[in-house]
């Protein structure tokens, strides 16, 4: 019996750890597929699908298949931080992918800081979010360059002098890229003749916008999303200003014209790349996109979901593991990597370096303006 004890003891368990080692590679996204936020959720989840079934279609990495756990935070508070505690305890997944708007990001990313899970922000771009620790990171532009682009197109390309700013309090992405807006365009020599303010949610911004018009400023900039954007346009057409509006990347969003209609015609928005590029990496990506969702045309956030999963599957391969620490180290070193929206470098604070373009509504359409550099 002893020896039979001892046989069993040093022969392979059914389960054992080499063998969880050739089940799937498990990775995690999170964001808003339903409610308020969804334009954002959705599109980055059909760029994340597509980088999945590629990758499935080569065989996998590391010898394995791939295997993508979708948690819908469903625009509502609190939810990302569920998710996020899901993930780390019950799902184990080796990584995560999300959230789309920051204030998703800034409630999971110290969740999986805690785990040391790495996790790649899609398109949160408040500063704080990778600030959470050196588990984090972000395929997107952070709101301070933002928020210099925005005012460096409204003082040279608009040759607005003076600007009026609306901003959701509750917001952190609004507040942080309003914040900046101002501190730059007075700065460059422009005057900030009036803030408003206004909450998530909000419908009825005449108020607001009344108070704006009689301070009779060039430029109105709205720092928040794009359906209490699409409304601010439509307010502000209806009280009579008639001068150019403008958003950040929050604004990119089809709704934005289908809500805003003629309103929003001559607005604009800064964002992370335009379908419209020539590079080689976009137009294989929409290439690509068009062949999975025939009919639909990826905007940038499909972009930026495409390249966050690409960008963790080169991290993978380079690291040759799923385990944290090699895998948090091989994405902190990406430098150069070539995605569908430009070239991407991890910076030492886990930020992405590259550029942004500015889109303007064209007869009901999103059309490319500018590139402006970092």
């Amino acid at each position: 019996m002893r020896l039979l004890l001892l046989l069993s003891l040093l022969l392979p368990l059914p389960f054992s750890a080499s063998a969880a080692d050739t089940g799937p590679i498990k990775i995690g996204q999170y964001g808003a597929f339903s409610g308020k936020e969804a334009a954002f959720g959705v599109a980055a989840r059909k760029g994340v699908i597509l980088a999945f079934d590629e990758a499935n279609a080569a065989g996998g990495l590391l010898g394995r298949k791939l295997e993508l756990i979708t948690e819908d935070n469903q625009s509502k508070a609190g939810e990302s931080a569920t998710i996020a505690k899901k993930f780390v305890s019950r799902d184990k997944v080796v990584a995560v992918l999300g959230g789309n708007p920051s204030i998703n990001s800034l409630e999971a990313a110290p969740i999986f800081q805690n785990a040391k899970l790495p996790m790649v922000a899609i398109s949160s771009t408040n500063p704080r979010v990778t600030e959470m620790g050196p588990y984090i990171f972000r395929v997107c532009f952070i709101d301070p360059f933002q928020g210099a682009v925005l005012a460096k197109f409204a003082k040279d390309t608009l040759h607005a002098k003076r600007a009026a700013i609306l901003t959701s309090v509750n917001n952190p992405y609004s507040v942080g890229i309003a914040k900046v807006f101002r501190e730059k365009f007075t700065a460059a020599g422009g005057e900030v003749v009036i803030e408003q303010k206004h909450s998530e949610g909000d419908k009825d911004f005449r108020a607001q916008l009344t108070a704006i018009k009689s301070a009779k400023p060039d430029v109105i900039f709205h720092s928040s999303n794009y359906t209490e954007g699409a409304l601010i346009c439509i307010q502000a057409r209806q009280l009579g200003f008639t001068g150019p509006l403008f958003g950040g990347d929050a604004w990119e969003a089809p709704q934005l014209i289908e809500i805003g209609g003629k309103a929003v015609e001559g607005t604009y928005y800064s964002t992370h790349a335009s379908p419209e590029s020539t590079a080689p990496e976009m137009r294989n990506f929409i290439k690509k996109f068009h062949g999975r969702w025939a009919g639909e045309n990826p905007d940038s956030i499909a972009a930026l979901g495409y390249d966050a999963a690409q960008l963790l599957f080169d991290a993978i391969r380079r690291a040759g593991t799923t385990d944290s620490a090699p895998l948090r180290d091989a994405i902190a070193t990406t430098s150069g990597f070539s995605g569908a929206t430009g070239k991407i470098t991890i910076d030492k604070d886990r930020n992405a370096t590259k550029s942004a373009v500015i889109i303007t509504v064209k007869d009901g359409k999103f059309a490319y303006v500018e590139t402006v550099d970092p």
